[in-house]
């Protein structure tokens, strides 16, 4: 090549570099995360690190993804306020925090004697819940995505025992979502906080008892130094499924691919998420008892059916709520619910029965 091909190719090169350096910055976002918990909280704080890692990553750093813990920024309950507006790209937290916006967005996180995590994905893949959460967030600008969940909550803890219903009336609760609507048709005194503002109130009295999740991140609260009793089930929590909310305008000028991976991150997180709560829980349960003496109680069969009764009715208000939307929302909550709880009797449950009539063999 003589000399003046040799400076035309460079100068060729050059200016293909300059062009493509902007471009190459100009596909680089960085996203902001607010969460509603604290940093690395074992459960919801742990899986939202993952969460935003995991985009970081799949994008192979076209969407850098900081996480910014309950305060930082935004306070906990301020997260999907602050990803509608704008203030950060997308949130961790969990739908039952957000009852004031909407009764219906409560369906999608837990329901009281309702879905299980799996079955949760199922309606929402299977049984057109998808599209009516799509929905129900747009009108809030926001892009919603499943990305985990903590599998059977627990009934809650409680400084004294429960032997009927009438010892539950009066009783200040914490609890969240439709759980607090069930509570409240008891006539217990529900009240909703943060995890760490639930230890405080029931070591000052504040509280009565309460419920945040489950053995694993309740530990690491400290529940069991201010409350021995640890009740079960948790029928007003069956699953809760945590989510991401992306900006919706933020997501949609995003190319199809960078779609894709924020879809496939919380997809693909969901189990990691769900399996590891079980597990966790599972450990943390035996240590409960074993090293801190809590007391393991079922609830009395007639206080089960009493709960029964009143989610009955929460699930029949939300089926005459004034919103199409909500009603919409709910009837197809029901109808997956009674197809999957009538295969389950038979399948799952069956083995799950089986299974216990024959542990330690």
């Amino acid at each position: 090549m003589d000399r003046r091909k040799f400076l035309a190719a460079g100068a060729v090169g050059t200016a293909a570099s300059a062009l493509a350096a902007p471009a190459i910055a100009q596909d680089k976002r960085q996203w902001k995360m607010v969460t509603a918990w604290p940093k690395n909280l074992p459960g919801p704080g742990v899986a939202a690190q993952n969460l935003a890692d995991r985009i970081t990553t799949l994008s192979g750093g076209r969407i850098e993804v900081k996480l910014f813990a309950a305060g930082e920024i935004v306070p906990g309950p301020g997260v999907f306020d602050a990803v509608s507006e704008g203030t950060a790209e997308l949130y961790h937290a969990v739908p039952a925090y957000w009852g004031s916006k909407s009764k219906g967005i409560l369906l999608f996180g837990s329901q009281p004697f309702g879905l299980r995590a799996d079955e949760q994905v199922g309606w929402l893949t299977h049984g057109g819940g998808q599209e009516l959460y799509d929905e129900m967030y747009g009108r809030f600008g926001i892009k919603p995505f499943l990305c985990g969940n903590s599998g059977p909550q627990w009934g809650g803890w409680f400084k004294t025992e429960i032997n009927s219903v009438e010892d539950l009336k009066g009783l200040k609760f914490r609890t969240t979502g439709l759980a607090s609507e069930m509570a409240s048709k008891l006539g217990m005194a529900a009240q909703a906080m943060s995890g760490p503002a639930m230890f405080q109130a029931l070591q000052t009295g504040a509280l009565d008892a309460g419920e945040f999740i489950g053995p694993w991140t309740d530990s690491a609260l400290g529940y069991y130094q201010v409350a021995k009793n640890y009740y079960w089930p948790g029928v007003g929590e069956p699953s809760s499924a945590e989510e991401c909310g992306v900006n919706a305008d933020v997501f949609a000028e995003l190319p199809e691919d960078l779609q894709q991976v924020v879809s496939f991150a919380c997809e693909s997180l969901y189990n990691p998420v769900w399996t590891e709560y079980a597990t966790k829980h599972a450990q943390s349960l035996r240590t409960l008892v074993d090293e801190h003496e809590v007391q393991v109680r079922k609830f009395p069969e007639e206080v089960i059916a009493a709960m029964g009764v009143a989610a009955a009715e929460v699930i029949d208000e939300l089926r005459q709520d004034e919103d199409e939307l909500v009603k919409r929302i709910t009837e197809s909550f029901v109808a997956y619910r009674d197809l999957i709880g009538g295969y389950m009797t038979y399948a799952d449950n069956g083995q799950m029965n089986a299974r216990a009539s024959v542990m330690g063999y």
